[in-house]
């Protein structure tokens, strides 16, 4: 073989080999708590055969459910060192790297869930996705969840019926302030330990929504729950900053896309999750529901409200102004 044949088959192998580790395939770890039965563990399933049919050979996405890698606290500090991707933990859970988020945990803000899509879809919910961005933390989607209720081992019909309970929290300031209104004992601790924390009396009760009380059976150790609806459970999908702009330009698109996709078909099997785990703890016959009559939550909202303002501050009262508005849409 001559010299300059030689040469060129050796700079074709080379460009053949840097062609590969340019190629080399993305894995995205996305770790979240809940189960795969849940709206959030179905969206992150569905993510991942989007991006396998759509990204084949370029990007993966690995889902690890059920908090098998982290709890939602862990999640974000695992996040900005790089050990995971994606998650999608309760916009309660951004405290120490946004205000602005505890919007979401407001009691008694949004009418409904429709409420809720209406103000994640305008211009005051998509700017807040930015909410984290100098915490290195990047909103990509809100994923709902529901509205959430009341749980004890006692009617809770009126907001004195909670004083002196002990109920679990997500680590929220808002959340803490609205149990503190109506002189119960908040408790902030890890969804993964409720279960149990329930079973054994460490805390008297809890809020969440009908999917989670399902599909972690509080509803086995819980003699009475209150449809209540005084609050919103609303997920973000976050990532790290710097790993979203290391991605190349043309995978930020499509990846954009997807999650824009797979964001709508969360919303829809939340919605329908809804009335389905609710009727099957009503059958199941573990616990009593009470439904409050409108002038029953009146009285639970007027004694909450005053936490709005308390962290109007933090949150801006544009924010909250553009939810209300959503009320009456």
């Amino acid at each position: 073989m001559s010299l300059v044949r030689l040469l060129a088959v050796l700079i074709i192998v080379s460009l053949t080999f840097s062609s590969s580790l340019m190629a080399k395939e993305i894995v995205i770890k996305f770790s979240h708590v809940t189960t795969e039965k849940t709206p959030k563990g179905k969206a992150a399933k569905y993510l991942q055969e989007l991006v396998a049919e759509r990204l084949k050979g370029k990007v993966r996405v690995d889902v690890y459910p059920n908090s098998q890698l982290y709890n939602d606290k862990e999640v974000l500090k695992a996040l900005l060192l790089g050990d995971v991707q994606l998650a999608a933990p309760s916009l309660s859970k951004f405290g120490k790297y946004t205000k602005k988020w505890g919007l979401f945990d407001l009691p008694f803000l949004f009418r409904d869930a429709d409420a809720v899509s209406c103000f994640t879809t305008g211009v005051n919910g998509q700017a807040l996705l930015n909410a984290a961005s100098k915490k290195g933390l990047k909103g990509l989607g809100y994923w709902l969840n529901g509205m959430k209720q009341l749980s004890a081992n006692k009617p809770l019909i009126k907001p004195s019926d909670a004083k002196g309970e002990k109920f679990r929290i997500m680590s929220s300031d808002v959340l803490e302030a609205q149990f503190k209104a109506v002189n119960a004992n908040p408790q902030k601790m890890s969804f993964s330990e409720v279960y149990n924390a329930l079973s054994t009396g460490v805390i008297d009760g809890q809020e969440n929504t009908w999917s989670n009380i399902r599909t972690k059976k509080f509803f086995e150790v819980q003699s009475d729950f209150t449809e209540s609806n005084h609050g919103v459970l609303e997920y973000v999908l976050v990532t790290s900053s710097e790993f979203w702009n290391s991605l190349p330009k043309d995978i930020q698109t499509e990846l954009s896309a997807i999650i824009k996709e797979v964001t709508l078909k969360e919303t829809q099997w939340a919605l329908e999750a809804a009335q389905i785990d609710k009727d099957y703890i009503m059958i199941a016959g573990h616990t009593k529901i009470h439904r409050l009559s409108h002038k029953q939550v009146a009285q639970w909202a007027k004694v909450m409200k005053p936490v709005w303002k308390q962290f109007e501050g933090d949150i801006g009262k544009d924010n909250i102004d553009a939810a209300l508005k959503c009320n009456k849409q």
